[in-house]
């Protein structure tokens, strides 16, 4: 199935489409690190506000000096 940009993704979804494991991607929802909504007990993300979030995140410029080109979420 094609993902399109204003589909909502489950956490596993994501976690596979950022190429983080889910349980962290689960730390950065509750944590209110990445734009989340809470459906009942399950995680759903718009994956459109996923992407302009990570367009306007500075580490997705390039990673700081020092951080062996890892970025922090």
């Amino acid at each position: 199935m094609a993902i399109g940009s204003d589909e909502v993704l489950s956490i596993g979804e994501l976690a596979a489409y950022l190429k983080i494991s889910k349980s962290t991607l689960y730390q950065l929802a509750q944590r209110g690190r990445v734009p989340a909504t809470k459906v009942g007990k399950h995680w759903r993300f718009h994956k459109a506000t996923i992407e302009d979030w990570l367009r306007q995140r500075p580490e997705h410029r390039g990673a700081k000096p020092g951080t062996k080109g890892k970025a922090k979420l």
